[in-house]
């Protein structure tokens, strides 16, 4: 992903061949080389905050125990699915999570790009996209070993991507949780000052580089399809 659609090393008119030897001799050095710069000069700073909270079902949504309600849209597919039916109808417990790598990363890929390093700039808002990404993925792995639920995970890393484990996390603007605005009462809950993460009037998260999700643990949680 970050080869391809962040840095743009699509294969276009390469042969199988060619464009394996390009990821290999020109993109996997790229990578090397600004990971390493990232970490020798304090580029990247990860930081994440989750919590497990109680919550109710309520018709197509969920409330939680101060009163908030979050309401989830039914899928024209996916047999009219929505989040909710995913929760006990006694109650549940639900996980969220927050995590950013840091205004300072912004801030540096600004200054790239604002000195005329455009392929610098490029490389690193897409590596912080990523690393952003995998920081969210990796902390829902954690989660899922402190609930006792890590047995169902694939062994195989490639099986992981491809979500072979139990349970699911919703990222904000995809069909599931389509409401931006709704991550305002999930940063509230999380204390998500803690990490200096919050939404702007725009509904962006800032730092730009961050996430926030809702992870449900129903074994049956699924990605729905757009």
């Amino acid at each position: 992903v970050l080869y391809k659609f962040q840095w743009g090393f699509l294969r276009k008119n390469l042969t199988l061949e060619e464009h394996a030897a390009q990821l290999r001799d020109v993109a996997r050095p790229l990578f090397l080389d600004l990971v390493e710069r990232c970490a020798r000069e304090d580029i990247l700073r990860p930081r994440a905050v989750v919590g497990h909270l109680r919550v109710q079902r309520d018709g197509d949504g969920l409330i939680f125990d101060d009163g908030t309600r979050l309401a989830f849209p039914r899928q024209r597919g996916d047999a009219g699915l929505c989040l909710a039916d995913y929760l006990h109808p006694g109650g549940d417990v639900i996980s969220l999570i927050a995590v950013t790598v840091g205004q300072h990363a912004s801030d540096v890929a600004r200054s790239w790009f604002e000195e005329g390093r455009y392929s610098d700039y490029l490389y690193l808002h897409g590596l912080g996209v990523e690393v952003t990404e995998a920081l969210a993925e990796f902390v829902h792995r954690e989660l899922r070993a402190e609930l006792g639920l890590a047995g169902d995970d694939a062994r195989a890393i490639p099986d992981l991507f491809h979500k072979q484990y139990r349970g699911c996390r919703y990222a904000w603007g995809y069909p599931a949780v389509p409401d931006m605005a709704d991550q305002r009462h999930i940063l509230r809950l999380l204390g998500a000052e803690r990490i200096a993460l919050e939404m702007a009037d725009e509904e962006q998260l800032h730092p730009e580089m961050s996430t926030a999700a809702i992870v449900i643990h129903h074994p049956q949680a699924r990605w729905f399809r757009t």
